[in-house]
């Protein structure tokens, strides 16, 4: 089966389909994931998260991309997102530094202006709210989300430019 069929049949939810792409790259993900330093979590829980994502978020899979290199992309940025968290290494832009004061020890706050942050992009029309979830909360590049979702790279980045600007403007009036 040639990859444009056989990621149809992902996005179709074909779980014949998924049980061969499990048995294919479950020991390939698992030799990705070793590669990091990993402290709290195992290789293999980042693998299970990479499919769990993969069957969840099957329908953005680019039927033009290799599967192979969107699956290690998938648990890349999985590991890579975990890693930042652990190290508290969070790469915000300007404007969600405001959020998060940095004396803040209170996570009761924390969570909630985290909540209001995803409120805010919960307003945003659907296509921005992916592409900007895709960008700033799984930090995918542009390039990423232009071969996921078949925009072109200037398309997404003024996506995320006028996303960014409805929640600033939020944010300042709350």
């Amino acid at each position: 089966m040639d990859n444009k069929k056989f990621i149809l049949s992902l996005k179709k939810g074909n779980e014949a389909a998924f049980k061969e792409v499990y048995f294919t790259y479950y020991d390939k993900l698992i030799n990705i994931a070793k590669r990091f330093n990993l402290t709290v979590l195992t290789p293999e829980d980042f693998v299970q998260e990479s499919f769990l994502r993969l069957y969840n978020k099957r329908e953005l899979l680019n039927e033009d991309v290799l599967l192979d290199k969107q699956l290690y992309t998938i648990c890349k940025n999985i590991i890579l997102n975990h890693i930042n968290r652990e190290n508290k290494i969070v790469q915000l832009d300007p404007f969600q530094a405001d959020i998060l004061e940095e004396q803040d020890s209170d996570s009761g706050i924390f969570e909630e202006r985290q909540e209001k942050l995803q409120n805010f992009i919960n307003q945003l029309p659907e296509q921005q709210q992916k592409i900007f979830t895709l960008h700033k909360l799984e930090n995918l590049s542009y390039k990423e989300i232009a071969a996921i979702t078949d925009l072109s790279e200037k398309t997404i980045a003024n996506h995320i430019y006028l996303a960014s600007k409805f929640i600033r403007k939020k944010i300042e009036n709350h």
